[in-house]
């Protein structure tokens, strides 16, 4: 079960983070001696507690900025990105593929002569399953009646002459 951490552990934690960053790993034994070195604790329990939430900060740091610790590293690579303007827009509006409705649509609006606008080529329809996805196998909330439920549309879904592929089968099916 967790341990509440009081207000004390996590300033200490961020204020030894801040100062020794440098020397702080993401091993709880090893910042464990390095806060034994660099700070005065009054017990060893108060020293433990900052050693493992300086750790669990620690990991934290190395998958992004964690509020409350303001390291030179993290400001620096805040600064970059804000820097950084891409060569190129990752958004292009020399040409957009539309399909047929947002043409229509588009139309309706008169806003049908929009620059960069193309129709985009139709794909084949995917092909319907003969039964419903959700009597195929597990899954899904509950069972027991949903079940019984499920079987009797699937029955109901392989006897519809329309989803049958031959006339043979469709025979076979009615008879």
């Amino acid at each position: 079960m967790g341990r509440v951490r009081t207000k004390t552990v996590k300033k200490s934690s961020r204020q030894v983070i801040e100062k020794y960053y440098s020397k702080m790993t993401l091993d709880f034994h090893t910042n464990k001696k390095i806060l034994e070195e660099v700070a005065i604790i009054p017990s060893k329990r108060l020293r433990n507690k900052i050693a493992g939430f300086s750790t669990h900060l620690m990991k934290r740091i190395q998958k992004g900025p964690v509020r409350g610790i303001s390291l030179k590293l993290q400001e620096e690579e805040r600064e970059r990105r804000m820097d950084f303007v891409p060569d190129e827009s990752a958004i292009r509006t020399d040409r957009i593929e539309v399909d047929k409705e947002t043409i229509d649509l588009l139309a309706s609006l008169g806003m049908s002569e929009l620059p960069g606008i193309f129709l985009k080529e139709e794909q084949a329809p995917v092909a319907a399953m003969p039964y419903p996805a959700a009597a195929a196998g597990r899954g899904g909330f509950g069972g027991g009646a949903r079940s019984r439920h499920s079987l009797f549309s699937v029955a109901a879904a392989l006897t519809a002459p329309a989803l049958l592929e031959s006339p043979s089968e469709q025979q076979f099916c009615n008879a």
